[in-house]
């Protein structure tokens, strides 16, 4: 099974957005959601925090800002082509 990473902190309405958008392929692709808050870490903040939303797919940075549904959809595709 895949895992989506979604780096994201509080009070973030991109994050909410991008949240809402990975959520609804749910009922499209079979994936764990994991949410970071980068708040909670030095290293996370210095690395996002300009960037926040970051999507990870399986450990690869597929977006970041604006979250496209269709591109996130379009990249579970290809991994599920690959195995």
């Amino acid at each position: 099974m895949h895992t989506i990473t979604l780096y994201t902190r509080n009070r973030c309405p991109l994050c909410d957005k991008a949240k809402a958008a990975i959520i609804e392929l749910q009922d499209q692709w079979k994936f764990q959601l994991e949410e970071i808050d980068i708040e909670t870490s030095d290293e996370l903040t210095e690395r996002y925090g300009l960037m926040i939303p970051v999507v990870h797919l399986d450990g690869e940075e597929v977006g970041f800002g604006y979250v496209d549904k269709i591109d996130i959809s379009n990249r579970l595709q290809e991994k599920n082509q690959i195995k």
